[in-house]
């Protein structure tokens, strides 16, 4: 059973975007590895932009700074 985990920071990802990203990724290991679309798991977690960091900061403090 395929196990795919996607993860991001929280923003405006409606819900047709999710399916059509696990329907995406679904139907690629399909066609690619000939995986069962029946036994293929997608998760998606989406991460707080306070939890989670890159170079020292958090992704929300970067946001900010890249808005101006």
């Amino acid at each position: 059973m395929p196990y795919v985990n996607i993860r991001f920071v929280r923003e405006k990802v409606s819900k047709d975007q999710k399916a059509a990203l696990i329907r995406g990724v679904t139907n690629l290991l399909n066609d690619i590895l000939k995986k069962n679309p029946a036994t293929t798991m997608v998760v998606i977690d989406e991460i707080d932009a306070d939890n989670f960091g890159l170079g020292g900061e958090t992704a929300s403090v970067r946001a900010k700074r890249r808005k101006g």
